[in-house]
């Protein structure tokens, strides 16, 4: 993440927990100063959103299923390239 967007911020968005799984979505916001996947970079501010279930056993997170936007960052990237 760092070497793609630079420092960024991540704003977790929501939280729940219920039994041995919690919930989480995020938002993380940085500027494109690195290769991603086939994009050179921009300069321009990225943001994506994410989230994620976790499997929690004494108190360590033992599975998780993560979800990423990726389709909107390549939008991003690409209109960043484009103009559009």
């Amino acid at each position: 993440m760092l070497d793609a967007y630079g420092p960024f911020t991540l704003t977790v968005d929501e939280l729940i927990a219920e039994g041995d799984r919690v919930y989480a979505r995020w938002t993380q916001n940085g500027r494109h100063i690195g290769q991603v996947e086939r994009h050179p970079p921009t300069g321009a501010q990225v943001t994506a959103m994410t989230s994620a279930v976790y499997r929690v056993e004494d108190g360590l997170i033992v599975e998780y299923w993560i979800q990423i936007d990726r389709q909107g960052i390549t939008a991003q990237l690409q209109q960043a390239v484009t103009g559009h």
